[in-house]
């Protein structure tokens, strides 16, 4: 099965759908050198979309954020156009973005839920709709102490979760927490855990027959979290085994 991965950037969400089992494409407008996956690098609202079997939209969020008064800069809305395109291909999709914009009866994930040292919480839009068990949100109150020292957030000083934003964390740390070996700093930032993409494609397949080219045998291949997910440059993640 084929994915595209619009505004993939450097490929959080593409890890997930290829350790769901996905084929995956990455679009971004600019260029992606640290993307892992096969990439094409154009406009999300201009791509051709046809020979793909689901999407994956992640647009930019800046506009949505709770900081996007203090730039001055009136941020494109992204999210309907992305929207409008996606059902126009009768196709799956999910579209992601931050706590505040603007999508429909959306399903929100945090790194909590799946085990991860990391509060990042996240909104994800279905086509069609899914209905998850949910994992609870262990962020709140002190559980989720993001404690920084000299304006870091890590482990080391004490946090029990990172908070992974601007230039406030130690690479090396979020990439081993996020598992996300390849990315930089940049990516980091703005990437969402992989296991957020494959635990929602995984609960669509359950649903959607058409999702799986065995047909609903094929349901959850991309199997336990994070063993299966291979660093796509060949290494092993953090914590696993080859």
């Amino acid at each position: 099965m084929r994915a595209l991965d619009l505004y993939c950037k450097q490929g959080g969400a593409s890890a997930g759908l290829a350790a769901a089992g996905f084929d995956v494409t990455g679009v971004d407008k600019d260029p992606q050198p640290h993307y892992p996956y096969r990439f094409i690098q154009a406009d999300a609202l201009t791509v051709d979309l046809a020979g793909y079997d689901f999407f994956w939209a992640s647009p930019p969020c800046q506009r949505y954020s709770p900081l996007a008064h203090l730039h001055h800069i009136d941020y494109p809305d992204l999210v309907a156009p992305t929207r409008e395109r996606l059902l126009g291909t009768g196709k799956p999709f999910i579209i992601e973005n931050v706590p505040g914009a603007p999508l429909l009866n959306p399903i929100t994930l945090c790194g909590t839920m799946f085990g991860l040292k990391i509060r990042r919480h996240r909104l994800f839009e279905c086509h069609p709709p899914v209905y998850p068990l949910l994992p609870p949100c262990a962020c709140a109150g002190r559980s989720g102490f993001t404690n920084a020292h000299r304006g870091v957030s890590s482990l080391d000083f004490g946090a029990r979760l990172l908070s992974i934003a601007g230039h406030n964390f130690h690479v090396e740390e979020a990439r081993e927490v996020m598992h996300l070996p390849w990315m930089t700093q940049d990516g980091l930032r703005e990437a969402i855990p992989p296991i957020y993409a494959t635990f929602l494609t995984t609960e669509m397949r359950r649903q959607r027959t058409d999702l799986n080219d065995e047909g609903t045998a094929a349901v959850g291949r991309g199997g336990a979290y994070p063993a299966d997910l291979a660093d796509p440059a060949g290494n092993a993640l953090p914590g696993t085994t080859s």
